[in-house]
């Protein structure tokens, strides 16, 4: 039935298209958006796309702009009006870069795109932003000419430019070694600084999540600040405070909070620190075991697996929390607690971990009897 609605419906609007009707070709394109997102071809309306974008209206571009995000692929050569008076639809223009440009596309208007940076609209800088995450990814040549503006966005006010300033930061150290130094040696103290002050803020509506303001930005610093600090005791150094005040003041009773701590373990975890701040964070982990939530449950438990690498001492502290996690009735809970143990084993603690898990074995379901009994075996020959 619906296939013959479909059907029925995308003749009419060939016919309409055949016909050149002005007056409802923004609609029928919109019909078309909805039969491509059920997954019927639409190939025969990628080219009303460019012409309501070659119109002069905005509702028109609009709609030809998301139809062309959603129509056409990468490939296909499109003009993009960049340069246009009306900042909205120099919007839609960068929206549609962003979701489809290609390399060469990439390499045309990325001029256009890093002048937009500086725009004086707070939206249009952070859209401009967006669209050069796409161009240094697709050409990552051009790195080198956003480093500037990008660490320019790290000293807004307005959070959603800063947030995809510090996304774009991020980006361009991962496609470059130099920009990765840039941002070492003239940003960090900005960024703590940033953390700091968001950590510190005062109720704000509009950012406020269950009483933590922006905890979305909270993590992009968070992991913008991890890759700085991997494999540079310096960087590392300057963020150590900041990351103590995050992990032990951050409240852990909601999703928000919890999210935040994660995001400061794996950075306390990755960057070059001594064992103090170390120990803080398995200690943060060691309270996600003790967590309601079978997820954040989860998440420590895969976190410990990680942190028993780097500190085993400190971890070895929660080994009667990781044996009742075993006993957990969420059977992925039972198998990562079971590994964790495994790893946790060592001469000194084999005799009671190794007593303990044959108590469970008696008690505990049937298809998780074959996992114990396979790790008893393990430590056995271990």
């Amino acid at each position: 039935e619906e296939r013959a609605v479909v059907r029925k419906e995308c003749a009419a609007i060939r016919a309409a298209i055949n016909e050149n009707d002005q007056d409802y070709r923004h609609r029928n394109l919109a019909k078309l958006m909805f039969i491509h997102m059920l997954g019927y071809p639409t190939h025969f309306g990628q080219m009303e796309c460019l012409k309501l974008i070659a119109s002069t209206g905005f509702p028109e571009k609009r709609i030809g702009y998301l139809g062309l995000m959603l129509l056409l692929d990468e490939r296909q050569e499109v003009l993009i009006d960049l340069n246009h008076s009306n900042q909205y639809i120099v919007g839609l223009a960068l929206c549609a870069l962003g979701n489809i440009s290609s390399a060469e596309m990439a390499r045309d208007l990325a001029p256009d795109v890093e002048r937009l940076m500086q725009f004086r609209d707070p939206n249009i800088r952070k859209k401009a932003a967006l669209c050069s995450i796409r161009i240094i990814k697709k050409v990552p040549d051009l790195a080198e000419n956003f480093m500037h503006p990008a660490s320019s966005l790290l000293k807004e006010k307005h959070h959603g430019v800063l947030i995809t300033g510090v996304q774009l930061c991020t980006d361009l150290c991962k496609v470059s070694s130099e920009a990765l130094g840039y941002f070492r040696e003239n940003c960090i103290e900005g960024l703590v600084k940033t953390l700091r002050d968001i950590a510190n803020s005062p109720y704000s509506p509009e950012y406020d999540i269950a009483g933590i303001t922006d905890p979305f930005l909270h993590i992009r610093l968070l992991k913008l600040l991890r890759i700085l600090g991997q494999g540079d005791a310096d960087a590392s150094d300057c963020m150590t405070d900041i990351l103590a005040q995050v992990a032990s003041r951050t409240e852990s009773n909601k999703n928000a909070g919890n999210a935040i701590l994660y995001e400061c373990v794996e950075t306390i975890m990755s960057i070059e620190d001594n064992g103090g701040l170390r120990v803080l964070a398995i200690n943060i982990l060691g309270r996600f075991l003790s967590n309601r939530d079978n997820n954040i449950r989860y998440v420590g438990l895969n976190m410990l697996m990680k942190a028993i690498m780097v500190d085993a001492k400190a971890v070895q502290r929660h080994r009667a929390t990781i044996l009742e996690c075993v006993k957990d009735s969420d059977a992925s809970i039972q198998k990562r607690a079971l590994e964790l143990v495994y790893l946790l084993v060592n001469e000194s603690n084999v005799k009671p971990l190794t007593k303990e898990l044959i108590e469970y074995l008696e008690v505990s379901n049937q298809e998780f009897k074959g996992d114990i009994t396979a790790k008893i075996c393990s430590l056995v020959e271990k």
